[in-house]
């Protein structure tokens, strides 16, 4: 099995439902905000090596730092192979930072794109479009429907109502 499905199938059997659940998320999360710090506040350095050696480095134990791999990977310039990944294998931690904060907001990781870190890479202007970027990228726009004596959308040049508003 590999080291993401290992990962998978014990962090995503945590019952959230129970404190243990809880209390293991909580922890995640924490040491998820430690390392996007770390890695924030370098911003061109571009982290690379096996996942064990980076685990290390920033500070995780390997079981997690697969997890923290897992969540930044669709951020990365170039995605890493962590569908097949062991503790050897090398992982390269270069982000897109823009691409990075749009996942960030739509993980609704508050926790992860309220960093202060995040000042000095991109502007509150900016962080604010990809924020609204993201939310309205869910939103369903529902198109207007023509009146009952708007020309019918169907280019006949009959009112709607004479043409397809008829039931």
């Amino acid at each position: 099995m590999s080291l993401l499905q290992e990962w998978r199938d014990w962090a995503y059997g945590q019952d959230t439902r129970q404190r243990a659940g809880q209390l293991f998320w909580a922890n995640y999360f924490n040491m998820e905000k430690e390392v996007y710090k770390q890695l924030l506040a370098n911003p061109d350095k571009i982290w690379e090596g096996t996942v064990k050696d980076l685990a290390k480095e920033l500070g995780m134990e390997l079981k997690y730092f697969v997890g923290f791999l897992d969540g930044i990977n669709d951020s990365l310039v170039t995605p890493n192979p962590i569908e097949e990944m062991d503790e050897d294998t090398v992982v390269k931690l270069e982000y897109d930072k823009e691409k990075l904060y749009y996942n960030m907001v739509e993980a609704k990781a508050e926790w992860l794109y309220e960093l202060e870190e995040w000042d000095s890479l991109l502007s509150e202007e900016r962080r604010a479009e990809l924020y609204k970027e993201q939310k309205s990228s869910g939103t369903i726009v529902k198109e207007k429907k023509p009146g009952r004596n708007d020309p019918c959308p169907c280019g006949s040049g009959k009112k709607y109502k004479r043409c397809c508003g008829m039931n």
